[in-house]
């Protein structure tokens, strides 16, 4: 009787103690857990999956939440305040860390920050702390299905010949616009897949392509930011959004009920020739069902619009992806999330599903070459980044606000649909620029 009685005893202690006990399992409070905010909706199966895994191995709870495209930060802002908030977020860059200092830990002395293999892509206060860590490099352009582009350049008249004769807008426009003079012939229903306005799913315009008129302003102006935008390039971001909506499986009218999946499986099925995105989406592209693009006819080319010394430009790289410690929650959920952080960039496991499943490539020197991510994207980075073409940065993270991009996506939506003229979408872009640099400040 004795026994048992002290058996007991001891079960109840060992529960109290550790992630199993007697009987069942329970999270140990003084263990931590980890509440990850997800940005991306398109790898919401893959952080799940990672989640189940790591728990599994480590018996640390990691719990993920996937914010709806378009409204990571309205859905920070709501979960920051519960109790329960997130323990590991994401900010965008130097605008985002501006909006979410005050939760923001200070990485400087942490193990996933010291693996980082270039400090100077992290983001940093005045103070000389580290408060975002980017965990991926990543890069956008247009992707191009090169079974129905050959099959495009061995027709009789073809204005080209080979993707390696598209170095400009002016060829580009060619070719584009006579092969939608041909989608019957060729099988297709547009050459670009649907440029995406539905509400929250504008942002390979609003931000990506808008990307590359602001650089160059940037650049003619020798800053890194600006109060007030000219758009001094807008005609040549109306080239390209022109020739995009033009020239698609979709009537220009109807493009507000489209959303980036509608875009991605059109060019998977074998509808669209073409599709401007990033390297993360060839896991959207090969996961449709009945996807007919092989992955060795996947190829990226740049965003041409007409801009200056364009026969040079590559594709645009960078990131929008800095991990952030909530410093206003627990310690011990700080150490669990550290630890998770630096477990996916070391660990075998951890490393496998970084390159493997979300396609990251990771800037850490816990990566070897063979580490690199399989996939033909990532594989086409690459051959950009060893080309010698000018690599475009990612200056989108400096723009104001996540209204001034919502107002800059409805405005094309309505110069889309006939019922906002160009100029007019110039005005939103170069007034809301000015307002929300304002209110920023």
């Amino acid at each position: 009787m004795k026994k048992r009685v002290l058996s007991t005893v001891l079960c109840v202690a060992a529960a109290a103690a550790m992630l199993t006990g007697c009987g069942g399992s329970k999270q140990d409070s003084s263990v931590g857990k980890v509440y990850y905010l997800n940005f991306k909706p398109e790898v919401t199966d893959v952080w799940e999956e990672i989640a189940k895994v790591y728990t599994e191995e480590t018996g640390v709870e990691v719990k993920v939440v996937t914010a709806a495209g378009g409204n990571y930060e309205s859905t920070l802002k709501s979960e920051i305040a519960k109790t329960d908030a997130p323990t590991l977020f994401q900010i965008n860059g130097p605008i985002g860390y501006q909006s979410w200092k005050d939760y923001c830990l200070d990485l400087k002395d942490s193990e996933f920050y010291g693996a980082l293999t270039d400090k100077s892509l992290a983001i940093t206060g005045e103070d000389g702390g580290v408060y975002g860590v980017p965990y991926a490099i990543e890069g956008y352009g247009i992707i191009c299905n090169n079974a129905i582009m050959d099959q495009y350049f061995a027709m009789d008249g073809a204005v080209a010949s080979s993707m390696d004769e598209i170095t400009n807008f002016e060829t580009l426009k060619a070719v584009v616009e006579d092969m939608q003079s041909k989608k019957d012939a060729l099988g297709i229903k547009g050459v670009f897949a649907s440029t995406s306005l539905l509400p929250g799913e504008e942002w390979r315009w609003q931000t990506h392509t808008a990307n590359l008129p602001v650089y160059q302003e940037y650049q003619d102006k020798a800053v890194s930011d600006l109060d007030e935008l000219e758009f001094t390039y807008s005609d040549e971001f109306k080239n390209i959004f022109d020739l995009y909506i033009n020239n698609s499986t979709t009537d220009p009218k109807m493009l507000g009920s489209k959303g980036v999946n509608d875009s991605m499986a059109e060019f998977a099925l074998g509808q669209a020739a073409m599709v401007q995105n990033g390297n993360w989406a060839w896991g959207q592209i090969a996961g449709v069902s009945g996807n007919v693009v092989k992955a060795e006819d996947i190829s990226f080319l740049p965003i041409y619009m007409d801009l200056p010394d364009e026969e040079n430009q590559g594709i645009c790289m960078g990131t929008e992806n800095y991990f952030c410690i909530n410093k206003q929650t627990t310690e011990e959920n700080q150490k669990a999330s550290l630890d998770f952080v630096y477990w996916l960039i070391n660990s075998e496991t951890g490393k496998e599903y970084m390159t493997g499943k979300l396609g990251n490539i990771a800037p850490f020197s816990t990566f070897d070459e063979d580490e690199r991510p399989a996939d033909p994207l990532a594989a086409e980075l690459f051959r950009y980044m060893e080309s010698g073409k000018n690599t475009i940065p990612w200056v989108f993270t400096t723009f104001p606000s996540q209204t001034f991009k919502d107002n800059f996506g409805s405005a094309l939506l309505e110069y889309a649909q006939g019922t906002m003229t160009w100029d007019d979408v110039k005005g939103v872009v170069v007034e809301q620029w000015k307002t929300e640099k304002a209110a920023a400040k």
